[in-house]
């Protein structure tokens, strides 16, 4: 994913998604106006790029106060979010789908985990965190019943290829992969990989270079 259909950059989606979150945490502690510029200190960026991004999506503010916090969180919200909220289904519960259901679910967006699945018997026909557990054996019907359209896929990394044919044909239409195993699927089906591990391992490998860097400076 480089573009989406509509022409936004898959990174400006990715940044005004932050915008957003840090604009509504401003919103409630009372903030009604923000520069681009403080905006743009929040996220390690410059103010061109945040009034770039802005740019692209049609907004723009000539006020000397600032961007309106809460008309911008409402533009933001027109282009991310759908009419109607989007219903998600965790594949696989353990240590890692029971923490991201928790953090995610209670956050007030119109997206929402609504079911999760597992093979555990003792995870199945269980609620977890409010939200109800199937066994994977009926995970087309449930999907179909309660009109899922997004999985993230949590459970162990050598079963996640498994996962695939059922997760196409049960008509999922976008995929968060937090596996250390890249899952691919047919064009018309979203897909992000999120690999934990390589994440940390590009982390450490900055942190080495830099105390490497710092070491040799003193030398």
């Amino acid at each position: 994913m480089a573009t989406i259909s509509n022409g936004i950059p898959e990174k400006t989606i990715e940044r005004l998604s932050e915008y957003r979150r840090t604009l509504l945490a401003s919103h409630k502690q009372g903030i009604t106006h923000i520069f681009s510029h403080v905006l743009a200190g929040i996220h390690g960026i410059t103010a061109v790029q945040v009034r770039r991004d802005l740019m692209l999506i049609g907004f723009s503010s000539d006020t000397k106060k600032g961007y309106d916090v809460k008309v911008l969180i409402e533009f933001i919200s027109r282009i991310l979010d759908s009419e109607h909220p989007v219903n998600i289904g965790v594949l696989g519960m353990g240590h890692l789908g029971q923490a991201i259901t928790k953090y995610f679910n209670g956050k007030g967006l119109k997206l929402k985990i609504i079911a999760a699945f597992d093979v555990d018997p003792e995870k199945v026909g269980s609620t977890i965190d409010g939200i109800p557990c199937y066994h994977m054996e009926s995970f087309e019907q449930v999907v179909e019943d309660k009109d899922i359209s997004i999985v993230i896929v949590s459970s162990p990394t050598k079963v996640a290829p498994d996962l695939v044919v059922p997760i196409i044909n049960a008509g999922i239409k976008g995929v968060l992969n937090f596996t250390s195993t890249p899952l691919n699927f047919p064009q018309g089906i979203v897909v992000e990989n999120y690999d934990i591990t390589t994440l940390l391992e590009k982390v450490a490998y900055f942190v080495k270079e830099n105390e490497e860097g710092n070491n040799g400076g003193n030398a």
